[in-house]
Protein backbone atom coordinates (compact mmCIF):
# COMPACT_ATOMS: atom_id res chain seq x y z
CA UNK A 1 0.00 0.00 0.00
CA UNK A 2 1.14 3.13 -0.56
CA UNK A 3 3.13 4.73 2.61
CA UNK A 4 1.13 8.43 2.37
CA UNK A 5 -2.66 6.29 2.71
CA UNK A 6 -1.57 4.20 5.77
CA UNK A 7 -3.71 4.72 8.51
CA UNK A 8 -2.12 3.10 11.65
CA UNK A 9 -5.36 2.27 13.50
CA UNK A 10 -6.87 0.61 10.44
CA UNK A 11 -3.80 -1.48 10.17
CA UNK A 12 -4.94 -5.32 10.07
CA UNK A 13 -4.26 -7.30 7.51
CA UNK A 14 -0.36 -7.31 6.37
CA UNK A 15 -1.50 -5.46 2.94
CA UNK A 16 -2.62 -3.01 5.31
CA UNK A 17 1.03 -1.96 5.80
CA UNK A 18 3.08 0.07 3.83
CA UNK A 19 4.68 -1.06 0.93
CA UNK A 20 3.22 -4.21 0.95
CA UNK A 21 0.89 -5.42 -2.38
CA UNK A 22 0.22 -9.09 -3.09
CA UNK A 23 3.15 -10.91 -3.84
CA UNK A 24 4.82 -9.28 -0.89
CA UNK A 25 2.32 -10.32 1.39
CA UNK A 26 2.71 -14.10 0.31
CA UNK A 27 6.39 -13.44 0.83
CA UNK A 28 5.55 -12.31 4.11
CA UNK A 29 3.10 -15.74 4.45
CA UNK A 30 6.15 -17.75 3.83
CA UNK A 31 8.27 -16.29 6.53
CA UNK A 32 5.74 -17.32 8.77
CA UNK A 33 4.32 -13.53 9.21
CA UNK A 34 1.04 -13.92 8.73
CA UNK A 35 -0.23 -10.23 11.50
CA UNK A 36 1.35 -7.34 11.03
CA UNK A 37 1.90 -6.95 14.66
CA UNK A 38 4.16 -10.37 14.21
CA UNK A 39 6.96 -8.12 12.36
CA UNK A 40 8.11 -6.93 15.62
CA UNK A 41 11.55 -8.05 16.86
CA UNK A 42 12.49 -9.01 13.72
CA UNK A 43 15.63 -8.40 11.51
CA UNK A 44 14.63 -7.45 7.79
CA UNK A 45 18.44 -8.22 7.35
CA UNK A 46 17.96 -12.03 8.49
CA UNK A 47 14.19 -11.87 6.59
CA UNK A 48 15.79 -11.17 3.65
CA UNK A 49 18.28 -14.01 4.05
CA UNK A 50 15.55 -16.42 4.87
CA UNK A 51 13.06 -15.76 2.17
CA UNK A 52 16.23 -16.18 -0.34
CA UNK A 53 17.16 -19.80 1.58
CA UNK A 54 13.02 -20.29 1.14
CA UNK A 55 12.93 -19.50 -2.75
CA UNK A 56 16.14 -20.69 -3.37
CA UNK A 57 16.74 -17.61 -5.57
CA UNK A 58 18.79 -15.07 -4.22
CA UNK A 59 16.26 -11.97 -3.25
CA UNK A 60 16.41 -8.51 -4.70
CA UNK A 61 18.13 -5.97 -2.01
CA UNK A 62 15.42 -3.33 -2.47
CA UNK A 63 13.26 -6.36 -0.68
CA UNK A 64 15.48 -5.29 2.57
CA UNK A 65 14.09 -1.56 2.28
CA UNK A 66 10.90 -3.05 2.30
CA UNK A 67 11.38 -5.34 5.19
CA UNK A 68 13.06 -1.84 6.94
CA UNK A 69 10.02 -0.10 6.28
CA UNK A 70 7.53 -2.07 7.98
CA UNK A 71 9.87 -3.14 10.79
CA UNK A 72 10.27 0.20 11.57
CA UNK A 73 6.39 1.32 11.33
CA UNK A 74 5.20 -1.55 13.21
CA UNK A 75 7.99 -0.22 16.02
CA UNK A 76 6.11 2.98 15.47
CA UNK A 77 7.95 5.43 13.33
CA UNK A 78 5.72 7.29 10.44
CA UNK A 79 5.11 5.24 7.02
CA UNK A 80 7.97 5.83 4.67
CA UNK A 81 8.30 4.67 0.97
CA UNK A 82 10.49 2.16 0.90
CA UNK A 83 13.57 3.68 -1.38
CA UNK A 84 13.59 6.30 1.49
CA UNK A 85 15.62 2.91 3.38
CA UNK A 86 18.22 2.12 0.59
CA UNK A 87 20.53 4.64 1.85
CA UNK A 88 20.37 3.21 4.91
CA UNK A 89 20.54 -0.46 3.99
CA UNK A 90 23.63 0.26 1.43
CA UNK A 91 25.78 1.81 4.42
CA UNK A 92 25.05 -0.93 6.57
CA UNK A 93 26.30 -3.40 4.39
CA UNK A 94 29.27 -1.69 2.93
CA UNK A 95 29.94 -1.65 7.06
CA UNK A 96 29.72 -5.19 6.86
CA UNK A 97 31.64 -5.85 3.86
CA UNK A 98 34.78 -3.73 5.46
CA UNK A 99 34.78 -6.15 8.38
Amino acid sequence: MNPSKVKREKVRLLIDLPNIGKEMEKDLQLLGIHRPNELIGHCPYAMHAKLSQLTGVKQDPCVIDVFISITRFMQGDEPKPWWKYTPERKTYLATLAED
